[in-house]
């Protein structure tokens, strides 16, 4: 086959030309000109017919291969594995855990995107090391990377960026990186950033619930100071913040501890859902009714937690992912802060 007939390279076009490469191959895949099982050239011979370097058409094989378009087989040589239709739009999503919250912002995402896309999911545990180790192996292999920056400490406390990790940020263009759910302060207006401001949000949110809040005498947050998905600190200084402003007895916990001592008129807000529902089960068997003797407050809302009539704050996951999906259909820039919210329910 004289893959030249179909692959054209146009040397005054500002896309690199292994990028030419991938997009022509997988165009001609999804025409018909290339079929499944179907040999192509070595990269020798493709260099050759081309007039292009070797390095350039093995980067492109790299990606093709990496996207599962084209195959390997030892001895043998590079054969189509793809014929189904390809995507358009490829697209890294980095997600720090896999939380039934950040799923909804994926599946948000992938739904605002369309069937024109497809989004490989990929989680790195807020682990910089292997969050690295993804970036690396994928470079340059999408059109978008959408990356939620958070991290842990030897610690295990919580930060939003490490010098490396923003290093290797630098490296992907402004016009395909996507930051969402934590924005950095050195964001710039071309990067798109959709996110939640963890300190700012719920302060404001408890503001709007004073008139019920107000009958509680102590606030008790139940947040783990060292954990394998550690939250942002901003959500403490929030909430001690709201305290201080409305004159609450304010107290921290790591968890809720087997046997707790629990006191009437004691509002909790709570990070963790382990945590949660052990403090129901406990408020239960202390006889405690949620709402009227104690009250209780969860951070992010789940259909369950709506079911259950358990108050919450939270941000609004759904209009998370489709606000970033929207932004890159529109090839919009800049920053977008999700509405937060105060749900009001049965528990206080």
């Amino acid at each position: 086959m004289e893959i030249s007939n179909f692959v054209q390279i146009d040397e005054d076009s500002r896309e690199s030309k292994y990028q030419q490469i991938v997009k022509s191959i997988i165009h001609n895949i999804a025409i018909g000109n290339l079929e499944m099982d179907e040999k192509i050239p070595s990269i020798n011979s493709f260099s050759e017919e081309l007039y292009v370097s070797r390095d350039t058409v093995e980067k492109a094989y790299n990606i093709l291969k990496e996207r599962n378009v084209i195959s390997s087989i030892r001895g043998k040589g590079f054969y189509i594995a793809r014929t189904k239709l390809i995507s358009k739009i490829n697209i890294l999503f980095l997600v720090n855990k896999l939380s039934s919250y950040k799923m909804r912002i994926y599946n948000s995402f992938v739904n605002g995107m369309g069937a024109n896309a497809q989004t490989d999911l990929h989680i790195y545990h807020c682990d910089e090391t292997l969050f690295l180790n993804l970036l690396t192996k994928h470079k340059s292999s999408y059109d978008y990377y959408v990356i939620m920056p958070h991290f842990k400490t030897e610690k295990l406390q919580h930060v939003s960026m490490t010098e490396t990790v923003s290093l290797a940020l630098k490296k992907i263009p402004e016009n395909k990186l996507i930051l969402m759910d934590n924005a950095l302060e050195s964001d710039e207006n071309e990067i798109i950033t959709v996110y939640q401001d963890f300190e700012n949000d719920v302060y404001t949110a408890l503001k709007l619930g004073i008139q019920k809040l107000s009958k509680y005498k102590r606030v008790v947050l139940v947040y783990p100071r060292e954990s394998v998905y550690p939250y942002p600190r901003r959500i403490w200084r929030g909430i001690g913040k709201f305290c201080g402003e409305y004159q609450f007895d304010f107290e921290v916990l790591d968890e809720i501890y087997d046997d707790i001592i629990m006191k009437k008129d004691d509002l909790f807000i709570i990070i963790e859902e382990s945590d949660l529902v052990n403090f129901i089960t406990q408020a239960r068997e202390q006889e405690y009714v949620l709402g009227e003797d104690i009250g209780v407050i969860s951070y992010n809302d789940t259909p369950l937690k709506s079911l259950f009539g358990i108050s919450v704050v939270s941000t609004d996951f759904d209009i998370m992912g489709e606000t970033a999906a929207k932004m890159i259909l529109n090839k919009e820039r800049g920053r977008f802060k999700v509405p937060f919210n105060f749900i009001d329910r049965d528990s206080i």
